[in-house]
């Protein structure tokens, strides 16, 4: 099980285990955004630190409704205590971990300030 906590800005958050590319391991703390269908997204400045390796580049549609191109990285994380390789898009925001990690999980929230918010696979 995932825990969190749901913060003043109202935000349910995650601490995440990432690996850098030197094999050394960095938590970060991550933002659920049911809006985003893809892993993770990290700002440049932290995969540049982390030494993520290039994958490609992708179409996003924002929130507003624009596209934009965005750089694609790879990615191991240590997920509900198991190692999966993902990909991370790369922008400029808070670290937004999405569906596509929760996907398989139940996603509780006590959505106050200090809130509890609990990840568990489903059965």
């Amino acid at each position: 099980m995932i825990t969190g906590v749901v913060n003043a800005h109202r935000e349910a958050t995650i601490r995440l285990p990432l690996q850098a590319a030197d094999g050394q391991d960095q938590e970060i703390e991550a933002i659920l955004d049911t809006g985003f269908n893809g892993s993770l997204t990290l700002p440049p400045a932290v995969i540049a630190a982390l030494g993520l390796p290039w994958r490609t580049r992708g179409l996003v549609i924002l929130a507003n409704g624009t596209e934009d191109q965005c750089d694609i990285f790879a990615a191991a994380i240590l997920w509900d205590g198991v190692p999966r390789n993902i990909l991370v898009e790369a922008a400029e925001t808070d670290p937004l971990v999405g569906m596509a990690l929760l996907y398989g999980h139940d996603v509780r929230m006590h959505v106050v300030e200090g809130g509890s918010v609990t990840i568990q696979v489903l059965p």
